[in-house]
C-alpha cells in the first residue's frame, strides 16, 4: 500500500509539474503584434513568385464580399524563411510554406506569442503544396477571420460606450467601441455613428415581426424591402427628399450564419442616397428571435469615399457579433 501511495504521489506531482510548465510557458509569452486583418507569409522568394505564391494571393487575398471597391480578404506581408525570428515570430498570424520530405499540414496557437494562429503548410513538390493550401484555405480562413473578430472586441472592451439604451429598448447587451454617440433614439430605433476625418461608421437597432422578413421565400428581397423602409423613414441626407436605400446596380450577397446562437440572416451590399451621391457598404444581421417572436436587426454601413473600408465594415461586425440576449 506504501509503494502504491508514493507512486501515485509521484505521478500526481510528475502531472502537475507538466501543467505548470505548459502555464509557465504561456504566461512568458509576449503580446503578439499585427493590425486587424494582417497575415504573414512564411515563404521564401521563388515559391512567392511562383504558382504557390500566386495561389495563396487569391486564396487568401481574394475580393471581400459586398465591398463597392476591390479590395482583399487580409492584407498579406511575405518573409522568407531566414527571417523567421523576432518581430516576425510574434505576428498575430502566420502561415509558413515550404518544401520538404512530405506533404502535411498543421496548425498552432500561442506558438510564440499570444494570441496567435500560426499554420504549416508542406509538400514535397509544388504540387503537394498547391493541393493542401486548395484543401485547408477555407479552414485557416475561418480561423482568423473568428480570431480577429475577437482581438477586435477586445480592443474595443478597453473603452466601450453605454449600451444602457439597448439593453432597455430591445433586451440584448452590444460591445460598443470609443467615438460613437447615439445619433438618433426613438421607440423602436436606434442609430448610433462615430464620426472621422474622412467619413463615419454607423449602427442601426431595430426589430420586426418574424413574418416581414419570412413572408416568402425570397429572403433577401424581403430584407432589402424592409431595411429601404427603414431608410426612408430614419436615414436621410442633408439634401431634401434624400434617404438611404439598397443600390439596385449590385445585388446583395446573403448568408446564413448563427450568432448569439441563433438563426441569423447576413445580407452584405452597398446602399446609397436617393436623389443624391453619397454611397457605401453595408452588413444587415437579421438574428431570428422566436422567444420574443421578432427579428432582432442590428446593421452596419460606411461612409468614407475614395478610401478604404474593410477594416471599417470588420469593426462594424466586431460590435454586432458581440450581441448578448438578455431576455
Amino acid at each position: 500500500m506504501k509503494k502504491i501511495a508514493i507512486l501515485t504521489l509521484l505521478v500526481v506531482s510528475l502531472f502537475s509539474c507538466k501543467e505548470s510548465s505548459k502555464e509557465d510557458v504561456q504566461a512568458i509569452l509576449s503580446e503578439s503584434n499585427g493590425k486587424i486583418n494582417n497575415v504573414s507569409i512564411i515563404i521564401d522568394d521563388n515559391l512567392w513568385n511562383g504558382e504557390i505564391g500566386d495561389s495563396i494571393r487569391k486564396k487568401f487575398a481574394a475580393p471581400v464580399d459586398g465591398l463597392p471597391q476591390e479590395e482583399p480578404l487580409f492584407t498579406l506581408n511575405q518573409y522568407p524563411t531566414k527571417v523567421f525570428e523576432g518581430f516576425v515570430r510574434k505576428s498575430r498570424n502566420i502561415i509558413v510554406v515550404k518544401k520538404g520530405k512530405e506533404a502535411g499540414y498543421a496548425a498552432n496557437t500561442n506558438k510564440f506569442a499570444k494570441p496567435q494562429n500560426i499554420f504549416f503548410i508542406s509538400g514535397t513538390d509544388t504540387e503537394d503544396v498547391l493541393n493542401v493550401i486548395e484543401e485547408k484555405s477555407a479552414e485557416i480562413i475561418k480561423t482568423i477571420k473568428a480570431s480577429e473578430i475577437i482581438e477586435n472586441q477586445i480592443r474595443m472592451k478597453k473603452s466601450l460606450v453605454s449600451d444602457e439604451q439597448i439593453q432597455k429598448k430591445f433586451g440584448v447587451s452590444l460591445q460598443i467601441g470609443f467615438g460613437f454617440k447615439y445619433d438618433m433614439v426613438k421607440e423602436n430605433f436606434i442609430w448610433l455613428r462615430k464620426e472621422f476625418t474622412s467619413g463615419y461608421n454607423s449602427i442601426l437597432i431595430y426589430q420586426v415581426p418574424i413574418e416581414k422578413v419570412e413572408k416568402d421565400t425570397n429572403i433577401i428581397t424581403n430584407i432589402t424591402t424592409m431595411r429601404d423602409e427603414i431608410g426612408k423613414a430614419n436615414i436621410h441626407g442633408t439634401l431634401p427628399n434624400t434617404w438611404m436605400i439598397t443600390e439596385a446596380a449590385y445585388a446583395p450577397y446573403l448568408f446564413e450564419v448563427n450568432v448569439a446562437n441563433k438563426k441569423t440572416y447576413l445580407t452584405k451590399g452597398t446602399w446609397e442616397l436617393k436623389n443624391d451621391f453619397m454611397a457605401g457598404p453595408f452588413v444587415n444581421y437579421a438574428i431570428k428571435d422566436t422567444k420574443n417572436n421578432r427579428y432582432l436587426i442590428l446593421e452596419g454601413f460606411t461612409y468614407n469615399p475614395s478610401k478604404s473600408k474593410r477594416d471599417l465594415v470588420f469593426e462594424l461586425e466586431a460590435i454586432i457579433q458581440s450581441v448578448k440576449f438578455l431576455k
